[in-house]
């Protein structure tokens, strides 16, 4: 069982500077679906990705997908945050705690330092909740790079440049005992992130931003999907351990009449991860032990827009592609553990209509043509978002 070190040392302290806080606020957020398949979800695959995490695709129906409790806390130099995710997985209803983790403030000299659990730096899209995300499922290329989302215990020190254009550089030094690092040992710091982000704005009506992300692993045995051996016999799970290495690329623009976001306006988002892993992949439970080296380069990259046409409607359409070269001393194992292309290059193209009656709640309706694996797939997804209490300003 995985201790929990910096977790538990952050509850201690939110404990005992909360009666002496500045301010408590409370969020509640209700994001819920209805998805609809023509393949089966439970064949889901990324050939050339074996995906762990939460990488594989939504209850079919209806589900609670992915609803939290939020609390956090403000003091003088302080704040202090919690979140706790309710969510659905084969019909079985878990409560995770998604964030716990203590902020500096007035540390001066732009720097800032957080410690406990947290999103990572990875990228862009990687640091949003998923409620605020303009789709209502990930790209391709964080199901396959990142099991959807990449949450770590660490410590991040960032510093924010006295520059005229925004510029924030810094580092997560993180246990890396979750996935895509690792198993759930602790046995200290074993994943770095490197980040760098700019921005500005062209003009009164059009802003961007560009980062670029570097991450680095001494991964442990990280387990991904397993398969039926024979049919009928034991599970065989794909465990790789090796060295991990991702560099990742972003773009984000905005567009607003005039700075004025709340008529009309359109966002372009891009990412791009190029990833190289050396090591090796046993299949755990096999009999006899089947092993192979492994050395994989993999490619992939999402690209959005989504227009507000009116202060309440708005429409994206998103594109994704994945590509990857993994070699090793036998396919027979890398296929086996979903390593093997199979001649695939996984993408999907994606369409959405939302509607926001208000501030605090959005209906999004959006379709799917995933072109992942041999059978081509069309999704339907149905969500609702619905907040009520003290909710964060979003990122850029």
């Amino acid at each position: 069982m995985k201790v929990f070190v910096i977790p538990v040392v952050v509850t201690g302290l939110f404990l005992a500077f909360e009666a002496n806080a500045a301010q408590v606020s409370y969020g509640l957020t209700l994001d819920g679906k209805v998805t609809a398949y023509r393949q089966d979800p439970e064949e889901y695959e990324l050939p050339g990705f074996g995906l762990g995490g939460e990488a594989g695709l939504d209850d079919e129906g209806f589900s609670l997908n992915h609803s939290e409790f939020s609390m956090q806390i403000e003091a003088e130099h302080l704040v202090a945050k919690m979140t706790t995710v309710i969510e659905e997985d084969d019909g079985d209803i878990d409560a995770v705690l998604e964030e716990l983790y203590l902020e500096s403030r007035g540390l001066g000299n732009g720097l800032t330092v957080r410690g406990g659990r947290f999103f990572s730096s990875v990228g862009y899209l990687n640091q949003q909740h998923p409620h605020a995300w303009d789709f209502a499922d990930a790209p391709l290329v964080y199901r396959g790079f990142w099991g959807r989302q990449y949450i770590d215990d660490g410590l991040r020190v960032s510093w924010l440049a006295p520059t005229d254009i925004f510029m924030d550089l810094g580092i997560d030094a993180l246990d890396g005992g979750d996935y895509p690092s690792g198993s759930n040992a602790w046995d200290g710091i074993d994943a770095h992130v490197l980040f760098a982000n700019f921005g500005g704005d062209f003009d009164q009506s059009q802003s961007w931003q560009a980062g670029a992300t570097y991450y680095s692993a001494d991964v442990e045995q990280r387990l991904s999907g397993g398969h039926q051996h024979g049919g009928a016999g034991a599970t065989e799970i794909p465990s790789f351990t090796g060295d991990s290495n991702v560099l990742g690329l972003n773009l984000v623009y905005k567009w607003a009449p005039n700075g004025n976001y709340r008529n009309r306006n359109f966002k372009f988002q891009t990412e791009l991860f190029i990833r190289d892993e050396d090591g090796d992949v046993i299949l755990k439970d096999s009999s006899p032990l089947e092993t192979t080296t492994y050395r994989g380069k993999q490619k992939g990259l999402y690209v959005q827009g989504v227009y507000q046409f009116k202060p309440q409607w708005r429409a994206g359409l998103r594109y994704d592609f994945l590509t990857s070269d993994n070699k090793g001393s036998d396919t027979d194992v890398l296929e086996e553990a979903s390593l093997d292309d199979e001649g695939i290059n996984p993408k999907r193209w994606s369409a959405m209509l939302d509607y926001a009656p208000d501030e605090m709640s959005r209906w999004r309706l959006q379709f799917n043509r995933d072109e992942s694996y041999k059978r081509e797939d069309n999704q339907i997804l149905l969500q609702y978002v619905v907040s009520f209490g003290a909710h964060g300003a979003h990122t850029f």
